[in-house]
């Protein structure tokens, strides 16, 4: 039985995998504020985004301001850490607000995520 055949359809299906990858994963676009941070070492956390439009999102799902407090304790499960993933445009009221709502769902680890000093955002 010839295998090369085989290899070469196994490597081009392979390829093709590496390729559409990257397109597949999709976020919420935020240029991040620059700042030394360490990083969070937790594989169960809950990311909520805040975009320069001000428009909020709870782990990919968009939500309005008004329900969020009531989305969020749906999503949460009480254990998990919360990142903050704010566009440097945004204003820090709009920030603070969401951060209050966050801590008096009873949140205690809270996070914000930065990029480091001099790394440029991808556009």
């Amino acid at each position: 039985m010839n295998l090369t055949n085989m290899i070469d359809v196994v490597f081009s299906i392979l390829i093709v995998f590496m390729i559409c990858a990257p397109l597949m994963s999709q976020g919420v676009k935020v240029d991040l504020p620059k700042a030394e941070a360490p990083t969070i070492e937790q594989e169960k956390l809950l990311k909520v985004s805040i975009t320069k439009n001000e428009e909020v999102y709870i782990a990919d799902m968009k939500v309005e301001l008004p329900n969020f407090r009531n989305v969020f304790k749906s999503l949460w499960d009480g254990q998990m850490a919360v990142v903050i993933n704010a566009d440097e445009a945004v204003p820090y009221g709009v920030v603070m607000k969401v951060v209050s709502v966050v801590q008096q769902a009873g949140v205690t680890k809270l996070g914000f995520l930065t990029l480091p000093e001099g790394e440029k955002v991808g556009k």
